[in-house]
């Protein structure tokens, strides 16, 4: 009677470690779930970047080439005044020492 109580007692702890790794199981298989879909819209997203890099990267080409082809085609431009430098004699002496260089 004693060792029928004890192989009872028994089963139902091994019932319960069972029922909590049926749960463990559960919560396993919906996390793995999510985890897949997360994976998955990031890959979508990943490429998504990938594609629009790749053709941010062909119009900057283009773009760089458009401006090779266009300096190469028009006359040379010379910088606006305001932007170029001039010299102005420090103290009236045209001496090179004493020449400096100003900005607009």
């Amino acid at each position: 009677v004693e060792k029928n109580f004890k192989l009872e007692e028994k089963i139902t702890v091994l019932q319960q470690q069972n029922e909590e790794l049926r749960a463990r199981i559960e919560q396993n298989t919906v996390i793995t779930r999510q985890l897949s879909e997360e994976n998955a819209n990031l890959q979508e997203f990943v490429e998504k970047e990938v594609e629009e890099k790749k053709k941010l990267s062909r119009t900057n080409e283009e773009l760089l080439w458009k401006l090779q082809e266009g300096d190469a085609m028009s006359p040379v431009k010379l910088p606006p005044a305001s932007s170029t430098s001039f010299y102005r004699c420090a103290s009236g002496d045209s001496s090179p020492a004493k020449v400096k260089t100003l900005r607009r």
